[in-house]
């Protein structure tokens, strides 16, 4: 029976132990000797010998390396790419692909015009999106429907840039989407991926406020989801959101409405009541009634939370002339989970500090002075203004109005930014007409944002300041 010198990997309590490569040469140089004698020369692995003991170190070393790779697979904390769709599948759930950008557009027109799924309408930026759900326009004249982008991963779509009617429909006169569409997302990285499969699993169970949260997080097009069960019989506020006594408070962004109702209702227990800004009717299709039992369900829509960069870059010869643009995208991609990294979520925390990394990737001219964030949450002023060309007038002044802050209001174009001024006349980055209303002050003076669990985050190039100093 052959024997070798060379040491063998162990399986143990701690799975699959490779030995040291040292120890791997150490053992086919004795191997070799004992073979020829002990006459070989191996002070330098540099001759003939040496070579090939190292060759063959190498190739050793390279299969244990494989094999303590894939033991380390089937563990999911450590899986990616085919071994974690594999362990996945035991769940019976997939990875997601790449989602589309959803926006919610008020469209215009006549009483009784159907605006049918697939109503297309098309952004400023030259991207088309189509309705994911069909409506009526009521007696308002007005009615606001999901509209997704027909190019898939995080496009952004700033308010009142989804304005044209790609698709003429009689009757159907103006479309416009009042606050920015949530970002899309690349396909579901190995971080996302189990998280959900985490949710997931206990989705498996009943009643459980996370079997609800496993349940909708699995909806097909549901982009995010956030959940909180009070079975107390007091409201408690949990995240800026006040929740009812004895009941579920479960928040989504994306897929219709019936289709998460009726995920709740599939796992909800009996007599819990709910808290939420939207009621569907979803049903109870068990085949022991005779027919379907209807029930309403409620949850949370989350309005979105516009979220503040000021980035400042150190200027220098290796500076390419589209350097705010890329600071800008990076900003975009990490903020939906694109590098791989998280993403900004219903109820998190987001730090200033996650998007060092992507933008820092663009290259060594990236070297960034600060990087700062805030948020719609945090209002430096409010006050009552009047804006005419890149004049804006203010009175009634709560706070502080100073240069640099991001004016937010009903009529503002988003972006609008103060240059400079002082008082009650400040001057701004860009022209419009905006009659007296109300209007507040926001800055990115902060290091973190804490989203609230009624909020989903946005954020777009309007909202991203890049300044190379």
């Amino acid at each position: 029976m052959a024997t070798t010198n060379v040491p063998i990997v162990v399986f143990g309590p701690n799975g699959f132990i490779a030995p040291a490569e040292s120890a791997i040469l150490d053992g086919i140089i004795a191997d070799w000797q004992a073979a020829f004698g002990g006459t070989l020369n191996f002070e330098n692995l540099e001759t003939p010998q040496g070579q090939i003991v190292t060759s063959e170190t190498a190739i050793i070393g390279n299969a244990n390396d494989t094999f303590v790779y894939f033991t380390n697979q089937v563990d999911p904390a450590f899986a990616t790419g085919r071994m974690q769709d594999a362990i996945a599948r035991i769940y019976f759930i997939e990875r997601i692909p790449a989602q589309p950008t959803v926006v919610q557009a008020l469209c215009v027109g006549l009483v009784g015009v159907v605006i049918p799924v697939g109503a297309a309408a098309q952004a400023s930026d030259g991207n088309t999106y189509t309705a994911t759900q069909a409506g009526t326009i009521p007696i308002s004249g007005s009615i606001t429907l999901p509209f997704s982008c027909n190019v898939v991963g995080p496009i952004a779509c700033p308010a009142n840039t989804l304005n044209v009617i790609a698709q003429t429909i009689n009757g159907w006169d103006t479309i416009n989407n009042p606050t920015d569409g949530v970002l899309g997302n690349n396909v579901e990285s190995r971080a996302a991926f189990e998280e959900r499969r985490a949710a997931t699993v206990a989705g498996n169970s009943f009643g459980a406020i996370g079997s609800i949260i496993g349940a909708v997080a699995n909806v097909p097009g549901v982009l995010d989801y956030f959940g909180y069960d009070n079975g107390t019989a007091s409201p408690v506020t949990v995240l800026g959101q006040s929740i009812a006594a004895n009941s579920i408070y479960i928040a989504a962004v994306g897929a219709t409405d019936l289709a998460v109702g009726q995920a709740i209702l599939s796992k909800k227990g009996p007599g819990c009541a709910y808290t939420g800004n939207t009621t569907v009717t979803a049903f109870d299709n068990n085949p022991l009634y005779t027919s379907p039992i209807a029930y309403s369900v409620t949850f949370e829509r989350p309005t979105d939370l516009q979220v503040l960069f000021e980035v400042q870059i150190v200027n220098g010869p290796t500076v390419p002339s589209n350097a705010v643009a890329l600071v800008q995208q990076a900003i975009i991609n990490a903020f939906g989970g694109g590098d791989g990294g998280t993403r900004a979520r219903i109820g998190s925390n987001i730090l200033a500090t996650r998007f060092v990394a992507p933008i820092a990737l663009l290259g060594t001219w990236a070297l960034i002075k600060s990087l700062l964030i805030g948020s719609t949450n945090t209002i430096a002023a409010s006050f009552t203004g009047v804006i005419a060309g890149t004049a804006l007038t203010v009175s009634s002044v709560t706070g502080t109005v100073a240069i640099g802050q991001q004016i937010f209001g009903p009529g503002v174009a988003e972006g609008t930014t103060i240059l400079s001024g002082s008082g009650t006349s400040w001057v701004l980055n860009n022209m419009q007409t905006v009659g007296s209303e109300a209007m507040t002050a926001c800055a990115p003076a902060q290091n973190n944002v804490q989203v609230q669990s009624n909020q989903v985050p946005v954020t777009d190039a309007n909202l991203i300041q890049v300044s190379v100093v």
